[in-house]
């Protein structure tokens, strides 16, 4: 299986096209974000990891992100099971719950079993003016 698309955004919407089809729309994709205050402070944004997997592929995995501060330290982990029909597409939503303790950059490390890892970025700024 292979990560297709990591990325953090506000919605997620999907919806059916004749085919049958089905069309993902993502809004308020962001690689950064303004504090909600001074730091330290606690973000909670979420992450949508689309899978893709194959028609010979067993369609069970697990998917493994992995929170990294700018020094590379760990701040939050979530790994969770998943299913999928073999040849299909399937997203997760990962939410982390990520305390900045100042402004700069926290990564999301994604992958699938032991497969490659996807990285995300999530730049924290300073709280936009009054």
């Amino acid at each position: 299986m292979d990560i297709v698309s990591a990325l953090f955004c506000e919605n997620i919407n999907l919806r059916q096209v004749p085919g049958p089809a089905t069309r993902i729309d993502l809004s308020g994709i962001m690689f950064s974000l303004p504090a909600p205050g001074d730091p330290p402070v606690t973000v909670a944004p979420h992450l949508v990891v689309l899978i893709r997997c194959r028609a010979d592929e067993p369609g069970s995995g697990v998917l493994e992100v992995v929170f990294r501060d700018g020094a590379g330290a760990e701040v939050a982990r979530n790994v969770a099971p998943f299913t999928v029909e073999p040849g299909k597409f399937t997203y997760r939503l990962v939410r982390g719950e990520l305390t900045y303790e100042g402004y700069g950059t926290i990564e999301a490390h994604c992958r699938v079993g032991q497969g490659a890892w996807t990285v995300v970025p999530l730049t924290l700024l300073a709280p936009a003016p009054a």
